[in-house]
């Protein structure tokens, strides 16, 4: 099973990706990717957008003849990545609370296979 991710764990994700150090965009999706299953070209979109809102910077660095694009967190970016982890952290205590209180019930074999 695949759970939906949204855009706001994909931005808190990068962001906090990149307050460890900068990345080049792919090398920032195979990071991504240990986590999570994500499509490559899913993640350009979300690096545009990070840039747009200036939680992100950009710089090339050259690399075997070819230039790489570089992204670096922001001021901003840290900021919104504070919102995101308070955000994230209520998330996840909801969510626990619920799982934890769950308690499924046994399944009785016999029963299943009259039923077949």
């Amino acid at each position: 099973m695949n759970i939906q991710v949204s855009s706001e764990i994909l931005d808190g994700l990068v962001l906090s990706l990149l307050t460890h150090q900068d990345f080049y965009g792919y090398a920032i999706t195979q990071k991504v990717q240990e986590s999570i299953k994500i499509s490559e070209s899913t993640m350009y979109p979300v690096l545009r957008r990070l840039r747009n809102k200036k939680w992100l910077t950009t710089y090339d660095q050259p690399y075997q003849g070819r230039n790489r694009r570089y992204y670096k967190i922001t001021e901003a970016g840290i900021d919104q990545l504070k919102i995101i982890l308070e955000a994230w952290q209520s998330y996840q205590t909801n969510l626990n609370q619920v799982f934890e209180e769950t308690q499924i019930p046994p399944i009785n074999m016999q029963e299943d296979a009259t039923h077949e």
